[in-house]
């Protein structure tokens, strides 16, 4: 038979202590459960249900962050699609949940590439933070329509997008918050549009410091022309040597 050794005065057999600790590591295991079950509705409550990217908070937190590194290369993007509307009244809000989707899959690509986040804010408007160097704003802009632009297939239709989108730089901007620099992105944003009615074919437009404070007209802001229009594909509105005329399609 095995020998026992004898226990002393105040000490609890080995079975006894097993027994004890299982308990509270049983609380913990609980206890750590709630709080990744907490952590997931959190993280879902601050998520799109449509598209699955961030919502403004995260955003706004990750810009921040960026921002306070003080590296300057931070770039601010603010779009939205033309023509919505259009897409969901001729084919349903089906077709317009799934170009969004698209469109978010596309940006969310596209600004993980460059180390940032895409946020959707609401509707049909997006917002990103990506970290691209000042030298190459323009270069890297330029292929934002390309990624975001592609046809989406729904049934038996292909649905074309267009996408206006405004930039701003912390280059640019050395002191500016990150509303600032959203706030300046949507300028740009609004200037894209109004070339784009004017009749220009435009890229992303990358608006400046003076241009946040530009007067409105009829609660429309006026950009300079010319100013900040990064050039893309032209139209047939654009003289047959290639500069543009600015006139109505």
């Amino acid at each position: 038979m095995p020998s026992r050794t004898p226990l002393r005065r105040g000490h609890l057999h080995p079975a006894r202590l097993a027994a004890a600790a299982a308990v509270p590591l049983a609380a913990l295991a609980l206890a750590l459960a709630d709080n990744w079950r907490i952590r997931r509705r959190l993280e879902e409550a601050d998520r799109d249900e449509l598209t699955g990217l961030p919502r403004r908070q995260a955003l706004t937190a990750r810009g921040e962050r960026l921002l306070a590194r003080r590296t300057g290369d931070v770039l601010v993007l603010l779009l939205d699609l033309d023509d919505f509307k259009r897409i969901n009244d001729d084919y349903g809000h089906a077709a317009g949940d799934q170009v969004l989707d698209a469109v978010a899959a596309r940006l969310l690509d596209w600004t993980a590439a460059r180390g940032g986040m895409a946020a959707r804010l609401g509707g049909d408007e997006f917002a990103a933070v990506a970290r691209v160097p000042r030298r190459r704003v323009h270069p890297e802009l330029e292929t934002l329509p390309t990624a975001l632009e592609r046809p989406v297939r729904y049934g038996d239709h292909v649905l074309k997008i267009r996408v206006s989108v405004g930039a701003a730089h912390a280059a640019d901007l050395p002191d500016a918050s990150w509303s600032t620099l959203l706030r300046v992105a949507d300028v740009g944003m609004y200037r894209t549009k109004t070339l784009r009615q004017e009749g220009w074919s435009t890229g992303p437009c990358l608006a400046h410091a003076a241009d946040a404070n530009a007067p409105t007209v009829n609660g429309r802001r006026q950009g300079r022309p010319g100013t900040h229009r990064v050039p893309a594909a032209r139209t047939s509105a654009d003289t047959a040597d290639g500069a543009g005329t600015g006139a109505g399609r």
